[in-house]
């Protein structure tokens, strides 16, 4: 880590001279929302921060693939950004190169308060204590689910393996409804993310307490046996995010699992992508039949979990530190609502309010329009459950490695997509349940 006693230091010996210093900077910063409405917000949000202090910042956008290359390039040439707006797969790993000023994030904290942020994304920001990025918004993956059919055959909400495997007994009838629409397409990353949801489920991870590598083979074989029956009740093909949003919106699916990012979409605010349950294209039907389970149990983990991204500022280690971080600590507070309204439907506040006000940034939100094409609050489609399950994942939110401090080493097991592909040979019948959870063993103990 590197070690910041000289700033620590310095901070008296400024004085008076910070407001001066603060004022004429001009900051750089990355951002991975580059589609042009929110870099527009991101700019407008910038311009408000200027207008306040002084201090001028670039905005500059950043393809998400690309950010990881570019960031190493970048610290190699002692060219980093000011502040980067960071996915927490970055987190640990540019924390350990040096990448970060983890001190300067922890200081950010510190000073808006620890306990005005969900507890879950400071855990997963963790890094010797510190907490090494500032926390900005998240969302947890999500069971949407029809509960207008659930209602009507006596089913309990797909909170678990069990109650999904119920509702796929009573409601699975191909081609007019599919019980589940699964991943199968073992190189998109989607099937990735709802392959780590539903082990995670079931307490099924590949990092051991101790940090070494290999899932609980009992938790991994009820896990691929559950995955292989949501398979089985899905359309038949290479399926993604694409076919899972078709099916459903067509009215065809019982259940999903998504992103919150297909909330506006559901709701008939994005001609692009609209529900085709009925003739009308900006129709409300489906959404109102929709139910939503953020945490989800398995048999061997009675208490589930939720998984959950979570996106973060990190001040770099080559900053203007000090506007730096007021810079950080704006985004977070006074333009914090501005920060939520890039994308309300897909970025929840993972710092519910402040110490005078709990609820402030939570409450701000759920008043901010979603959609595209037309807009309208979450919160004036959806019943108040389907939003507090929404927030509440964020309380629960967990990733493979997080715990263990091996996030780095979790995610190139996933980005290997050597489970992706096991798992689907295991449902094509290539071999049993056995072989396959020994072979993923196997595989995910050779990728460094």
């Amino acid at each position: 880590m590197t070690l910041k006693f000289p700033r620590i230091l310095a901070v008296a010996a400024i004085g008076l001279m910070a407001s001066t210093s603060i004022a004429s900077a001009q900051l750089r910063f990355w951002t991975t929302e580059e589609q042009p409405d929110r870099l527009a917000k991101q700019q407008e949000m910038a311009k408000e921060f200027e207008k306040e202090t002084g201090t001028s910042v670039e905005v500059i956008p950043v393809t998400e693939t690309d950010l990881g290359k570019r960031a190493t390039a970048a610290f190699a040439a002692g060219d980093l950004p000011d502040v980067i707006y960071l996915t927490l797969q970055y987190v640990l790993p540019w924390s350990e190169a040096g990448i970060l000023d983890t001190v300067a994030n922890d200081e950010i904290v510190k000073e808006l308060g620890p306990e005005t942020f969900t507890q879950k994304a400071l855990e997963m920001a963790d890094f010797d204590g510190e907490t090494a990025a500032v926390p900005s918004d998240g969302w947890t993956q999500m069971v949407l689910y029809r509960k207008d059919l659930f209602k009507e055959k006596g089913l309990e909400p797909p909170t678990s393996y069990a109650n999904i495997e119920a509702a796929i007994k009573a409601l699975n009838n191909p081609p007019d409804m599919y019980g589940f629409v699964a991943a199968t397409k073992v190189d998109e990353n989607f099937m990735s993310q709802v392959l780590e949801h539903v082990f995670l489920a079931n307490g099924a991870t590949p990092i051991k307490p101790d940090g070494s590598i290999g899932f609980d083979k009992k938790k991994l074989v009820e896990a691929l046996n559950f995955y292989k029956t949501l398979a089985e009740a899905s359309p038949p093909g290479d399926l993604y995010w694409q076919q899972s949003r078709q099916v459903y919106f067509a009215g065809k699916a019982a259940m999903i699992i998504w992103s919150p990012f297909i909330l506006d979409e559901l709701a008939g605010l994005r001609d692009s992508n609209p529900p085709t349950i009925n003739d009308d294209p900006t129709s409300t039907e489906l959404a109102e039949k929709t139910g939503v389970v953020t945490r989800l149990s398995g048999p061997s983990n009675k208490d589930g979990a939720a998984w959950g991204d979570v996106r973060y500022f990190g001040v770099t280690a080559d900053a203007d530190t000090d506007p730096a971080m007021e810079f950080v600590k704006f985004s977070l507070d006074k333009g914090y609502t501005q920060t939520l309204s890039i994308a309300p439907e897909g970025k929840f506040p993972v710092r519910p309010g402040t110490k005078d006000d709990p609820e402030k940034f939570r409450k701000a939100w759920m008043t901010l329009p979603a959609g595209v094409d037309r807009k309208k609050p979450l919160a004036d489609i959806y019943a108040k459950e389907v939003i507090d399950n929404i927030m509440e994942g964020l309380d629960n939110a967990d990733r493979w490695g997080v715990k263990e401090g091996e996030l780095a080493q979790a995610s190139r097991i996933i980005n290997s997509q050597v489970i992706n592909r096991l798992t689907r040979e295991f449902i094509d019948g290539e071999r049993d349940v056995d072989a396959t959870a020994d072979m993923i063993n196997e595989e995910i103990a050779k990728i460094q």
